[in-house]
């Protein structure tokens, strides 16, 4: 067979990548990955980075990574694809809980799905946008996710900009950066929307199906803003880590500007 064809990347080489963009042990920092983005071959493949990034970071810092899991909402609402309506209520009936051990994350990648395995990774109660977090403040960042306003100020994200936490996007673009959701909770614009979604949760120890108050949310504008950001302040510093194109900006930074932006700009057509 013909040998597999460009660059060997270590856990070594990954954490000399890292550093070389600014991650410091001890930080705090939500990682947001594509693992087809690094190139070459990595022995490990996610774990590999996975463990380079604590290696970074030690046990005094915090490592963050959106666990999602999108599939364990409403049947009624799905599009991708739709089912049909005379499955809706058997699908709410006998759809199994979220279990956060359990439950796998859906388009999330390979390497949030590694990590959320990992032994002594904590990860938060929300059924549909967990996050998972390892490291000294792990217990702090999920713990009191609520259901409700899941992306607000009774969730991870929240946790993080308390920490004055870092972003790191590994082979993504601001469009997966799920910090400016917290922005979108904050900033007050036209054309705002609350919706009521449903999911099955476990509670007092049986399944229930629990429906729950939210904003609806858009990413649309996340790339211009992130880039925005980037152009004006100069807090996003840009590198490689293996061939991957790597992001790597404050994130209390980030979202007092993404707050302002949105409401700047956010809904002007409405207005106009």
């Amino acid at each position: 067979m013909k040998p597999i064809e460009g660059k060997l990347y270590t856990i070594d080489s990954l954490v000399e990548d890292l550093r070389r963009i600014g991650l410091q042990r001890g930080m705090t920092v939500i990682v947001h990955s594509s693992l087809k983005s690094f190139g070459g071959w990595i022995p490990g493949g996610p774990a590999a980075v996975v463990l380079a990034l604590e290696e970074v970071l030690g046990r005094e810092g915090t490592l963050v990574m959106p666990t999602h899991s999108g599939d364990l909402s409403d049947p009624a609402r799905w599009q991708n694809p739709p089912v049909p309506e005379a499955w809706w209520e058997t699908i709410r009936r006998t759809m199994p809980a979220y279990e956060p051990g359990l439950t796998p994350t859906r388009a999330m990648g390979a390497i949030p799905e590694c990590f959320r395995k990992q032994e002594g990774v904590l990860r938060s109660a929300h059924p549909q946008v967990s996050f998972a977090a390892w490291g000294a403040g792990a217990a702090r960042i999920t713990e009191g996710h609520e259901l409700s306003y899941s992306l607000g100020e009774a969730s991870p994200l929240a946790r993080l900009y308390e920490a004055d936490a870092r972003v790191l996007l590994l082979g993504v673009g601001h469009g997966n950066n799920t910090s400016l959701h917290l922005a979108e909770y904050r900033a007050s614009y036209p054309g705002k929307e609350e919706e009521e979604l449903g999911a099955p949760i476990r509670k007092d120890g049986q399944r229930v199906w629990a429906a729950y108050s939210d904003f609806r949310i858009d990413s649309d504008d996340f790339e211009t803003i992130g880039e925005a950001f980037g152009a004006e302040t100069g807090l996003v510093t840009e590198g490689r880590v293996a061939e991957s194109r790597t992001l790597f900006m404050p994130q209390r930074a980030l979202v007092d500007y993404a707050v302002k932006w949105m409401e700047a700009n956010r809904g002007r057509a409405r207005q106009e």
